[in-house]
């Protein structure tokens, strides 16, 4: 029986060393997203989309994220932010080619905002609220929340014309890779 026990003690500890390192290599593909409620954390999908999850990483690592506001905000569909300027019209300065891919839109679905021309994907980007079937294959999904949803479905509405902020809009406290994050 002793025997037993030390051999169930080592496949337990087997198991919790591998896990420990399999969430060690993952960090690096995961943001912490911190918003007044509470921290969202994202999975970048480095399979799907690898130049985009590429530039958002070097934005977060910059802290170009960090202080943006919510600048759309549309119940029942998504939260938009990544705009320096605060107007759904600017960016960092640098369009991306489209990464389309078979990735269904679903609550809680991270996709690269774009202009009419497909690959002019920049820093803008929106977490989705619920299913929408109509971006399906149209727009670029990088990531997926996996925790923390409910603060994200905190974030104020906006009241204007599509969604559009008036008054306070919420924001990006702080925009981390989870590979590099303090706390």
């Amino acid at each position: 029986m002793t025997r037993f026990i030390s051999a169930f003690a080592a496949l337990i500890m087997g198991v919790l060393i591998m896990t420990e390192q399999a969430l060690a290599l993952d960090l690096e593909n995961t943001l912490y997203l911190d918003l007044k409620d509470g921290r969202v954390v994202i999975e970048m999908r480095e399979d799907l989309a690898p130049k985009h999850v590429t530039r958002i990483k070097e934005l977060t690592r910059q802290g170009f994220y960090d202080g943006l506001t919510f600048h759309r905000v549309i119940k029942g569909f998504m939260a938009q932010t990544g705009d320096p300027e605060g107007t759904g019209m600017g960016g960092s300065g640098v369009n991306l080619p489209a990464e389309f891919s078979r990735e269904k839109y679903v609550r809680g679905t991270v996709g690269m905002a774009r202009s009419q021309d497909i690959n002019s994907g920049d820093s803008q980007f929106y977490i989705m609220f619920d299913r929408s079937e109509f971006l399906d294959g149209k727009y670029t999904v990088w990531g997926q929340v996996i925790k923390g949803m409910e603060f994200v479905d905190n974030i104020k509405i906006g009241e204007g014309g599509n969604g559009a902020m008036i008054g306070d809009p919420d924001v990006i406290v702080r925009m981390q890779v989870a590979a590099d994050a303090k706390d």
